[in-house]
């Protein structure tokens, strides 16, 4: 007997049915009988920007994942930021985004599992009193004793109600375009706000490819990245939920990120977190060694290709352990002998052959991959 499905919520039922079918009907009707202005078109984007960076710098980076730290002026602006996307308060978001990651793809405990279907990781969950759905607050202790996240929690339907009616309805007042502002500034742009943010939930759980971690559904997917301002690498963020970064490598769009790294330099971000090379080389390596590994083939062709891979990963788990004792070495000597320059040029000299070492095996790896394409062809 399949599950029944819980009562439905009907307050955001009602209000995502509604703040869509007017997205979609009434916004083109108005665009194609009355046309917007440019005061309409500029702060439609301006706030679709803020919201955006709301969630993803402020909301997921800063307070759901303590990735970096940053000044109160900064954290005043991004919780109001949060607070213009409509996507409940910081205390609550990160709540089931933690609740999230320690539960992923499993129904009984994950808020928006996949595993129960993309519209149910999409949004479903939200529209039905599923008991997955309820934050649970004892994972943020830390939040509760945070300033500007219970101040944003007290007020925030005043903030948000606000932000998202009062301030498009002055505006529309102040530029004698009333209806554009509160049609393309309020809700056009805070529904594609929020369905960039569920698409997180769903297609980069359904989509995409996934170079670290064979773990769970997370994947990585370029579009998702550039509809949410570099959350689309989510097979990464899932495998080192730690950094601060999502898109690591030079090439990825990851504007949050770029962000990040600019209000550093102007000293409003500080003590960011991010992984060893080392470690994103690591988990890359080992996910292709276990999909090699557990290719089901047979013969001697295949008998002796898999003795090649499996003296390879031999390498790589050598490889790793002395890492590791490595990086045991530097935390013995602590920060005082770090000031010593000799000490810190070996260690880091060591850490750069180490990362060659995996770099080269990569490449043979690739070589063993090919060898394995062509015999199978």
């Amino acid at each position: 007997m399949s599950e029944r499905a819980p009562s439905i919520a009907w307050t955001p039922a009602v209000f995502f049915a509604l703040t869509n079918v007017a997205a979609v009907t009434l916004v083109p009707w108005w665009w194609l009988t009355q046309g917007f202005s440019g005061a309409a078109w500029l702060f439609f984007g301006l706030f679709l920007v803020l919201s955006g960076l709301g969630i993803t710098v402020g909301y997921h980076r800063l307070w759901a994942h303590r990735t970096f730290k940053a000044r109160g002026p900064l954290r005043v602006l991004l919780a109001l930021s949060g607070a213009l996307a409509l996507q409940n308060s910081i205390y609550n978001w990160g709540a089931r985004h933690r609740v999230h990651h320690r539960y992923v793809d499993d129904v009984e405990r994950d808020p928006h599992s996949i595993k129960r279907g993309f519209w149910h990781a999409h949004m479903g969950w939200m529209l039905r009193n599923w008991p997955t759905s309820e934050p649970d607050y004892s994972r943020v202790k830390d939040l509760a004793k945070d300033p500007v996240v219970m101040w944003q929690h007290r007020h925030y339907w005043t903030l948000a109600w606000g932000l998202n009616l009062g301030l498009p309805l002055l505006l529309g007042l102040a530029f004698g375009d009333v209806i554009s502002m509160l049609l393309l500034a309020g809700i056009l742009r805070m529904v594609l706000s929020h369905h960039f943010t569920f698409f997180i939930n769903s297609l980069a759980h359904w989509w995409g490819r996934r170079p670290y971690s064979d773990d769970s559904t997370a994947v990585d997917n370029g579009l998702v990245a550039l509809l949410t301002w570099g959350e689309g690498y989510h097979n990464f963020h899932h495998a080192f939920q730690a950094d601060y970064r999502n898109g690591v490598r030079w090439w990825q769009y990851d504007p949050s990120k770029w962000l990040i790294n600019l209000f550093a330099w102007t000293g409003l971000v500080y003590d960011r977190r991010w992984t060893p090379r080392f470690k994103i080389m690591r988990a890359r390596l080992h996910t292709e060694f276990l999909r090699l590994l557990n290719a089901d083939q047979a013969g001697p062709a295949h008998d002796s290709w898999r003795a090649t891979v499996e003296r390879e990963y031999q390498r790589f788990r050598d490889t790793v352990n002395q890492w590791q004792e490595v990086q045991a070495r530097k935390m013995r000597a602590g920060r005082e002998a770090m000031n010593d320059r000799w000490v810190r040029t070996e260690l880091r000299t060591q850490f750069k052959e180490l990362e060659y070492r995996l770099k080269m095996q990569r490449r043979r790896l690739r070589a063993l991959s090919a060898s394995r394409r062509a015999t199978t062809a």
